[in-house]
């Protein structure tokens, strides 16, 4: 579960780096019912909403030779000292420590693998105002192909503890993440290990999505498919999770549909 509170560690903010704003509102608005609110004049960007409260930023893709993608961004205390970690960690910083206004400090870096990720210093603002509901971020996944370096890594970083999951067949373990000194029931993510021939988005190295939630995951990835989105697996049902397919949005951007399963009553 991500709450809103926020607690060191957990992913508080996201955004996608895309070469058409206005094409990416669209698409999203279409799949997600997420509203799209430009930054103002000259700055190509803004925020999306859902229900009035953000939920996620967007801003033209501008690094060259960058991919369009999701960024995951994790709440911490000290910006800076997370670079310091990062790097001492063996791990790059892409973008060092920068003040965004009074809202607050953010950095982002690369794993030692080359998994880009990202660090949110609250000032006045502490993140989206909306997570864990249709419509916003419910969890989020690391694709790598060495799953004990990035849990060593992660968890020097961020103090991550980490909870493994054998997964149905062959497919391996997954190791779930929690927060610091926080119960299993703030588990916000999982790391998922995988061979360099199916990380075929980034040529073989790891990479972060965000998981969305929906209320009808077929009704979600009939929309993807419909605004030129693609689909690279299911929908289909996971035990004890819900039903769930993985998505790429019309420039390859990837993110997961979840319709988590309710309890039944007793």
């Amino acid at each position: 579960m991500i709450t809103t509170d926020f607690a060191p560690g957990s992913p508080c903010w996201l955004d996608l780096g895309a070469p058409d704003v206005r094409a990416a509102a669209s698409f999203y608005a279409a799949v997600l019912g997420w509203e799209y609110e430009p930054m103002g004049e000259g700055v190509e960007g803004g925020m999306f909403r859902k229900d009035g409260k953000i939920v996620a930023g967007l801003g033209e893709l501008t690094e060259e030779g960058a991919r369009p993608a999701w960024m995951i961004y994790y709440s911490v205390p000290d910006a800076d000292a997370a670079a310091q970690t990062v790097e001492r960690l063996g791990g790059t910083v892409r973008v060092p420590p920068t003040d965004l206004d009074a809202w607050g400090r953010m950095a982002q870096f690369s794993d030692p693998l080359g998994g880009q990720f990202a660090a949110w210093q609250p000032g006045t603002t502490k993140g989206v105002d909306l997570v864990d509901a249709p419509g916003s971020l419910s969890w989020v996944e690391l694709y790598t192909t060495d799953a004990a370096a990035a849990k060593e890594f992660y968890g020097g970083v961020f103090g991550w503890s980490f909870d493994a999951m054998d997964l149905q067949g062959d497919a391996g373990e997954y190791d779930l993440i929690t927060p610091a000194g926080l119960p299993e029931e703030r588990m916000h993510g999982g790391v998922m290990e995988m061979t360099e021939v199916n990380l075929t988005l980034t040529d073989g190295r790891p990479y972060w999505h965000p998981v969305f939630g929906v209320e009808d995951c077929d009704a979600a990835v009939a929309k993807v498919t419909e605004n030129g989105g693609s689909v690279q697996m299911g929908p289909e049902d996971v035990p004890d999770v819900g039903r769930l397919a993985v998505c790429l949005d019309p420039w390859n951007a990837d993110f997961v549909l979840l319709a988590a399963r309710r309890p039944t009553s007793p």
